[in-house]
């Protein structure tokens, strides 16, 4: 067979596989949806707002940058906000909930998009606690310009709460794009709807997750490898996993887990200024002020009245 002759008969079987109705199936092409590239180019001149000077040049107007910067976030959210909203009542998850169209979507985008910018200066506020908390949690760290030039942990959390903002906003595909993204850069894979509290550290990082409805508190540090994950989840009477329930972990105030620990299920509670040891598999909460370290057949918790508690860790 002759090339073109092959390349008509693909067409042809391909025709088939694809759905051409507007309904959000399997085998529906991406015609409409939000840009990736745009998405990303978003992430990325927000980021430049909340860290002047990464990847640009000190400016000769420090508060006409941010307006020319912001302007030009705006200008591209907008759009891209609007070709995620239909997905609001038009996600499989979101079917049989019944959800109203919006039926302005220009003046709705632009709306959330204005409501977005105006919580960028409380990630500001959340960012300078992360970088102090990287730098005390790391001997390493030898100036505040390393942490914020080197480290992925404060790249993968500056993407998370940009991502967590627009989250809140309901709005679809595009904070889970931006986490995405960020995922693939650095290797640290958090959910936008994770909610975290200041002071977040994730020292060397590659390899964390953080599932979709975990709760962190303040003054957190994971190491690298550990998962605040899910158990097996429940399913609806058609055998589809059930949504917007709580799967993940809530881990309180001060609490250290190292590398490759594990804790999964929206019940564990990790109790406030507990030490997570390495290599640990956990799945029942934990008092505040406990050691949870690998013992022969499980975990031992250990709070610190117990004879011998954790010194050195």
């Amino acid at each position: 067979m002759k090339t073109t002759e092959q390349i008509q008969k693909t067409a042809t079987e391909l025709l088939p596989l694809y759905s051409q109705t507007e309904a959000d199936l399997p085998d529906r092409p991406l015609w409409q949806h939000p840009e990736i590239a745009q998405v990303v180019e978003a992430l990325r001149i927000v980021s430049d707002v909340l860290f002047p000077g990464k990847h640009i040049p000190e400016p000769p107007d420090f508060e006409g940058y941010f307006i020319q910067q912001l302007e030009n976030a705006a200008e591209i959210l907008h759009p891209e906000i609007e070709k995620a909203l239909p997905f609001r009542w038009m996600g499989a998850a979101d079917l049989h909930e019944k959800r109203e169209p919006i039926h302005n979507l220009d003046q709705a985008s632009e709306e959330i998009a204005t409501q977005f910018l105006a919580t960028i200066p409380n990630i500001r506020q959340m960012l300078i606690e992360d970088v102090k908390a990287a730098y005390n949690g790391d001997p390493a760290a030898l100036s505040y310009a390393e942490v914020k030039l080197a480290y992925p942990g404060l790249v993968a959390i500056t993407s998370h709460r940009i991502a967590h903002e627009l989250y809140k906003l309901d709005i679809p595909l595009i904070p889970r794009m931006m986490s995405e993204s960020t995922h693939s850069l650095t290797g640290i894979d958090i959910h936008p709807g994770a909610t975290i509290g200041k002071g977040f550290f994730i020292d060397h990082g590659t390899g964390v997750v953080i599932g979709e409805t975990c709760h962190i508190g303040d003054n957190v540090k994971l190491y690298q490898g550990v998962t605040l994950g899910a158990k097996s989840f429940p399913l609806d009477e058609h055998g589809r996993p059930i949504k917007h329930i709580q799967r993940h972990p809530t881990v309180e105030d001060n609490v250290i887990v190292y590398s490759n620990s594990t804790i999964l299920g929206g019940n564990t509670v990790i109790g406030r200024g507990t030490v997570v040891a390495g290599n640990v598999f956990l799945m029942k909460s934990t008092p505040p002020g406990s050691l949870v370290t690998r013992a022969e057949g499980g975990v031992m918790v250990r709070t610190r009245e117990t004879p011998g508690f954790g010194i050195g860790i």
